[in-house]
């Protein structure tokens, strides 16, 4: 079962990542698609499929939010990432600022996947930028 249900949540991130990228395009174009009803139904969808199979993941590996350092920093950086999206793609005033959350929303979805993959809240790349400045 761990690798059906792992398989559907990379495809959900990997699904994510673009239907989120596309949708990014197209606020920056002002694209009258953006307002489609399929694009507003479709993501819901996908993200919650990405969140069933995570919450599944967690339940097999038993590893938890509060007791693995880097889950419980993904799980804050997915919060993050949600509100900092919403702000890109709904509730950002002014072009500026939504422009602003898309590039912010994009840097937190690419922590995200980095903590995901390293399965450490600090992946090593960040502490060389840190170390640089």
């Amino acid at each position: 079962m761990y690798p059906i249900i792992k398989n559907i949540h990379i495809s959900c991130v990997i699904l994510t990542f673009l239907s989120f990228s596309l949708r990014g395009i197209w606020m920056l174009q002002d694209n009258p698609t953006l307002q489609h009803r399929l694009v507003k139904i479709i993501p819901h969808f996908i993200d919650t499929t990405l969140l069933i199979s995570g919450i599944g993941l967690i339940m097999i590996l038993h590893q938890y939010p509060g007791t693995q350092a880097w889950l419980t920093a993904k799980l804050m950086a997915l919060l993050i990432y949600i509100i900092i999206g919403s702000i890109a793609l709904k509730r950002g005033k002014t072009k500026t600022i939504r422009v602003t959350a898309f590039f912010l929303a994009l840097a937190t979805f690419f922590y995200l996947v980095s903590v995901a993959l390293t399965q450490t809240a600090i992946p090593n790349y960040l502490v060389n930028i840190i170390l640089i400045l």
